[in-house]
């Protein structure tokens, strides 16, 4: 099979787990070189042992989204090893769970600090550079959650609108600079998060709850990273070269609930 990402560099960041995790993994084993952005150095530095013992190419940069310096300046860090940046996934981002009533307001603002500041930081610090070589793709995280109203999810919700809405206005701006701009909106996936919400939430009734997860998807189960890490290798490769401005649902059937 040939490497579709083949001479490419990518950013993808929040690739110490999860979904993020799975994107680097895919795009590397594509022939992409990555660029692992992650706050947490430990967990960034077994996906580039992962990648690496496959044969990709990867390099880790300790960085912090919601930081608008520090994200410059690992821009910076990453184009003095790669050059050129073909791809950037904006992927990190944190959860809560909760209605408007019991967000706290450190919380609400936590969220919005990461999850919409943290992509507009990564997209403001990379644009630049990959229009001045020749322009490239732009893949934001958002969510189902973007779209229809899910429980308990305020705070969520709010951000990941706004990610869809700056993936809309992005594609539209720079569409003649040759940058496309997609995004992603999963239902739940089973990542680590969930795992340690269940741990934290409900001792002892972790596989109870698991399952009534799984049954909030029409298709009966979670969906797993490597098959969001899927739809993601399309939107960045040449084949969707004809797409911008798009926001793919990955929900197992759930917004044909709605």
């Amino acid at each position: 099979m040939s490497k579709r990402l083949a001479g490419k560099t990518a950013v993808v960041t929040g690739s110490g787990s999860g979904i993020g995790r799975a994107i680097a993994e895919r795009f590397a084993s594509e022939g992409a070189g990555i660029a692992i952005v992650d706050v947490d150095p430990d967990l960034a530095e077994q996906t580039k042992a992962s990648i690496e013992s496959d044969g990709g190419k990867a390099e880790v940069f300790s960085c912090d989204v919601s930081n608008q310096v520090h994200v410059k300046s690992t821009a910076e860090k990453v184009l003095s090893v790669f050059s050129s940046i073909d791809i950037l996934v904006n992927n990190a981002g944190v959860g809560y769970v909760g209605n408007l009533e019991n967000t706290p307001e450190d919380v609400f603002d936590r969220l919005y600090a990461v999850n919409v500041k943290g992509v507009y930081n990564g997209m403001l610090a990379f644009i630049k550079p990959m229009i001045d070589s020749g322009g490239g793709v732009i893949l934001n995280t958002a969510s189902i959650a973007s779209k229809v109203g899910i429980a308990d999810r305020f705070a969520y919700s709010m951000t990941k609108g706004a990610v869809l809405t700056m993936t809309l206005s992005v594609a539209r701006d720079y569409i003649d600079h040759g940058i496309r701009c997609n995004c992603l909106c999963p239902a739940r996936i089973h990542t680590p998060f969930v795992d340690s919400y269940l741990k934290k939430n409900y001792p002892g009734k972790e596989q109870e709850v698991f399952e009534k997860l799984n049954g909030y998807q029409p298709i009966g189960r979670m969906g797993e990273p490597k098959e969001v890490a899927s739809l993601a290798l399309f939107l960045c490769s040449d084949e969707s070269s004809f797409i911008t401005g798009s926001a793919y649902d990955i929900d197992g059937g759930v917004t044909l609930l709605r």
